[in-house]
């Protein structure tokens, strides 16, 4: 059984630093646009205000969220879209408390809800320590899109090793969801962390690597800068090809992002 109280209060970490970043912006610079096509800053907040709201639902009424996940997932390429549209319609302050009462709610239902006791989700099943750390990705995600919106350049935390984290285990996520065949050899990842430590994952012996700094590979997985913008290198052929497609999010891939044209 995994404990989750620490990714819970990572998870209220990082909502609080991005809720800092919003929290005082003039009505006008919500209809900022972010680097994510089509998204201003307040499609990225209603976004995430709407996912809070479906594990909200997951962790309190599962019989519910399976059966609003199953219209969900009948368009699986407009639901996202369509929620996030609907939320940044609200005026600014009424999205911003929304999103504030829902993440609360959902962090307290967490806290309360037997660990090992997996929930539903959309089109696979999560612990309260797994859907904690989804909730940590996608803050962490999406409020890098806000930052750069707004031309803010964060301090990355410990907390990018739950993102790392999930980055690493949906490698074979990432080929699947493609139709491509994941690699049958181990991979090694090692990267530097934020203070200078290492984080690993895979079993030392593999022969191929992911090498790189922490925050590189996440925004990588996340698909937040094109792979050529980074310091994270491939030593092997089915790293290399992984590094290509690589996505920490679950759905369709993902079209990520442009490279910038200056090369790490």
């Amino acid at each position: 059984m995994s404990d989750p109280t620490a990714v819970l209060e990572d998870l209220r970490a990082e909502s609080d630093e991005l809720d800092a970043l919003v929290a005082d912006l003039a009505p006008d610079d919500w209809a900022r646009p972010t680097p994510a096509p089509g998204w201003t800053i307040a499609h990225q907040i209603a976004h995430l205000a709407w996912t809070d709201r479906q594990a909200l639902r997951s962790t309190t009424d599962p019989e519910g969220f399976a059966h609003h996940a199953e219209k969900a997932m009948a368009a699986p390429e407009t639901f996202v879209d369509e929620g996030a549209a609907r939320g940044a319609r609200q005026a600014p302050d009424k999205l911003l408390e929304g999103w504030r009462q829902t993440r609360e709610a959902l962090r307290k239902a967490l806290a309360e809800h037997a660990p090992d006791v997996r929930m539903p989700w959309f089109g696979t099943s999560m612990s309260v320590a797994s859907m904690a750390t989804g909730r940590l990705m996608e803050t962490w995600a999406h409020g890098q899109d806000v930052a750069d919106a707004l031309g803010v350049r964060r301090t990355p935390t410990a907390r990018l090793r739950h993102v790392a984290r999930i980055g690493y285990r949906a490698m074979h996520y990432a080929f699947a969801v493609r139709g491509l065949t994941p690699p049958t050899a181990d991979i090694r990842v090692e990267l530097t962390a934020p203070d200078g430590s290492l984080w690993t994952y895979g079993p030392r012996e593999a022969a191929q690597h992911v090498t790189g700094p922490a925050l590189d590979f996440c925004l990588l997985v996340t698909q937040r800068a094109h792979r050529a913008d980074l310091a994270v290198r491939a030593d092997g052929p089915d790293a290399d090809r992984w590094l290509d497609i690589a996505q920490a999010f679950a759905g369709p891939p993902g079209q990520g992002r442009r490279p910038s044209g200056r090369s790490a």
